[in-house]
């Protein structure tokens, strides 16, 4: 079995930061640009219960107040398919500290089910615009 928890004392970076750096969304990310990202976030991890191996984590920006975005949702490989990703959303979702947000944001190339299924949709394209700096500046 395994635990969620919100507590960012136990995220084990030793652990995520391979994940993220071999992800599609940050390859290549520094380490200290992870570790000043999850410093500035609330950060949900999972941890197998009878070592406390960390199996997955996810993380949000906000301002706890009316806009978070969702991002580093990353489950270990030999522990998909376990429920471990919607555990950590739902743990976020019903956080105290974001009840009074207005808006949620998230990026993914192929869990749209997942998200979906807590109520996410499409953005406007009409209202939403982004910016994308060179990526050297975190690689």
């Amino acid at each position: 079995m395994w635990t969620v928890s919100l507590d960012p004392a136990r995220v084990q970076l030793d652990v995520v930061f391979p994940w993220l750096h071999g992800s599609y969304w940050s390859p290549g990310i520094r380490r200290e640009v992870v570790e000043r990202a999850f410093a500035n976030s609330i950060v949900c991890g999972v941890y197998r219960d009878h070592d406390d191996r960390q199996l997955g984590v996810a993380r949000v920006v906000t301002d706890q107040a009316t806009f978070a975005w969702l991002c580093d949702v990353f489950v270990d490989a030999d522990a998909r398919g376990g429920g471990i990703a919607r555990a950590m959303v739902a743990a976020l979702l019903d956080d105290p500290r974001l009840q009074t947000l207005r808006r949620w944001s998230l990026g993914t190339r192929d869990a749209h089910p997942l998200y979906r299924s807590f109520g996410f949709g499409p953005v406007n394209p009409a209202i939403m615009m982004q910016l994308l700096p060179d990526p050297a500046r975190w690689t």
